[in-house]
């Protein structure tokens, strides 16, 4: 099936905007969400690279099919993946010397499917530790399973689940990214808890306080990206509208 981006001049513009993103950004020292380098005991950063690694290979493998068999969608999926980076490097400073981001995955998910984004998410993130000291190379495995794994998955399963209840495009856009933003969040405070439990209630009580950490700045930020994310859903919708319906076959496609 070819899928011919008429207007994708109207689509180059969206890259350099993200990019300036570069010129305004300055280091943090602050705690992020993506877990930081080295903070993760060996064995369970060696755990979750072992529970990523089969995402990716499913996901590479969709990639390339999907970019040889329609090449006019590569420009499309730079810029899902460029909306992720972007999104997902701004740091919001939360309490105690943490920081809260919105994730970005929930667009890709939903354009391409859950695994498309395990790749674009995993490449986000490379880019974030190499680039940004945000995350890093042995927690990349951790990092990527909450934010370019459980997030696109949810965000897919409740936007089919949104759409198949007589949602509006919008609606299940909306509910897709934030929740894919919450899903990531509260995976990341999991984590955390798994490998760092409280001495006094365990896991449970590690993971009250990691998430109550990140909760404060998370959930209005996920809102945000919601509606973020519908307004460039809608944007694509205005200028690609016929492209935008094809990509539902070649979805369908990707996820056989």
């Amino acid at each position: 099936m070819r899928i011919g981006f008429l207007k994708r001049s109207k689509l180059v513009w969206l890259l350099p905007l993200f990019g300036v993103y570069f010129m305004l950004t300055s280091e943090q020292t602050t705690y992020a969400m993506h877990i930081a380098e080295g903070f993760l005991p060996v064995e369970w950063a060696i755990f979750w690279w072992v529970l990523f690694m089969p995402f990716f290979i499913w996901g590479l493998r969709s990639l390339v099919r999907i970019t040889r068999e329609n090449p006019e969608v590569k420009l499309l999926i730079a810029v899902c993946g460029a909306f992720s980076f972007v999104l997902s490097a701004l740091k919001i400073p939360s309490v105690t010397g943490s920081s809260s981001h919105p994730t970005g995955t929930g667009l890709g998910a939903v354009m391409f499917g859950p695994q498309i984004m395990s790749v674009l998410g995993c490449l986000v993130l490379v880019f974030q530790a190499v680039l940004l000291a945000h995350g890093g190379l042995t927690t990349l495995g951790a990092n990527a399973f909450s934010m370019a794994v459980v997030g696109p998955f949810v965000a897919y399963g409740v936007y089919r689940a949104s759409i198949g209840m007589g949602a509006g495009q919008g609606i299940a856009v909306f509910f897709a990214a934030a929740l894919a933003d919450l899903a990531t969040y509260l995976t990341t405070s999991l984590q955390l808890a798994i490998a760092f439990p409280a001495t006094m209630g365990g896991i449970v009580a590690a993971f009250a306080k990691f998430g109550t950490i990140f909760a404060v700045t998370q959930v209005p930020l996920a809102i945000c990206e919601g509606l973020l994310t519908v307004i460039i859903w809608n944007w694509l919708q205005t200028y690609n509208r016929e492209e935008m319906s094809q990509l539902v076959a070649l979805r369908k496609g990707v996820n056989q």
